[in-house]
């Protein structure tokens, strides 16, 4: 008997706004969901940290209340319903690992509802508007991916978008996709002289990463204007799907949308059978990597 044709690998990105209801926010995303299985994705992404406004704008203990254990209950939540509707679930909460200790962390969620796994974000930045190291403790769960319904699916977090090393790392642990749950913006007052090259230079390091490993690329963002200081962030939206050459396959605008992308995870065994870099790669030669500067 022929072997069943595999599942088709759909894409679902949920590009939404935050309020400053948490409540609220679970419960729009739960309806972006539901909206992007009905228009057939299934493995859907949400954006980084969507159960809340940007809170990293300051240095807050109150925002502390915010973190939850993971598995806690929003992935208690968030699993029912990917099994409700058969899809793989990326979404990205807060953790509270102890007392005095957290992490930006991404949840992955299979189609069956079983929670899989985390990824606690690596990178963890520290610039006006974005403070990150207050809150955040840096990742220490390595680089992986997953073997979900529908792909291998490899996690990274924002700030990591711009760091070859991690989607490398990652990369070579089987990935057929990479995710990247997102909250990136302008502050207001810049954006008028380098906006348009922050948004280029943060789509073309992704495109890299895909063309560089092979792998497609799915990267998701928040939009709408949040206040803080600096006359707070506008987020650009502009979510968008890189295939393994670096074509952009699909890519929202600046508000509020659901990208339905499907995509072809064997094309990652061509990509890198014709471009072949991994093959080439010389790894006896990489040992400096390690270190944090070459004198």
């Amino acid at each position: 008997m022929p072997k069943p044709s595999p599942a088709p690998t759909v894409l679902g990105l949920v590009q939404m706004h935050m309020s400053a209801d948490p409540a609220d926010n679970m419960a729009r995303a739960i309806a972006g969901v539901r909206e992007a299985a009905k228009r057939g994705a299934t493995v859907v992404c949400l954006p980084e940290l969507f159960r809340s406004r940007y809170f990293c704008q300051t240095e807050d203990h109150e925002f502390f209340k915010l973190a939850e254990p993971i598995p806690g209950p929003s992935t208690e939540v968030l699993a029912k319903l990917a099994g409700e509707l058969g899809i793989v679930l990326i979404a990205s909460l807060f953790e509270k690992r102890a007392e005095g200790l957290y992490h930006n962390t991404t949840a992955i969620l299979d189609a069956d509802g079983s929670y899989l796994g985390k990824y606690r974000k690596m990178h963890i930045p520290d610039d006006p508007n974005y403070y990150e190291k207050f809150y955040f403790t840096p990742g220490d769960l390595g680089f992986r991916s997953w073997d979900t319904k529908y792909c291998k699916a490899g996690v990274l977090i924002c700030w990591d978008q711009w760091y070859p090393e991690a989607a490398r790392l990652t990369a070579l642990t089987g990935a057929q996709v990479l995710f990247y749950p997102t909250a990136i913006g302008w502050l207001v007052p810049e954006k008028a002289e380098y906006g348009a090259a922050q948004q280029a230079s943060w789509e073309t390091i992704q495109r890299s990463h895909a063309i560089a490993n092979g792998v497609y690329v799915c990267a998701v963002n928040r939009v709408g204007v949040e206040p803080g200081p600096n006359q707070g962030i506008e987020f650009w939206g502009g979510s968008f799907v890189a295939a393994p050459n670096g074509e952009i396959l699909a890519k929202a605008g600046t508000g509020e949308e659901i990208l339905i992308v499907p995509i072809d995870p064997s094309r990652t065994d061509f990509a890198r059978t014709h471009w072949p870099f991994l093959r080439d790669r010389r790894v006896e030669s990489y040992g400096d990597i390690t270190r944090r500067y070459i004198d």
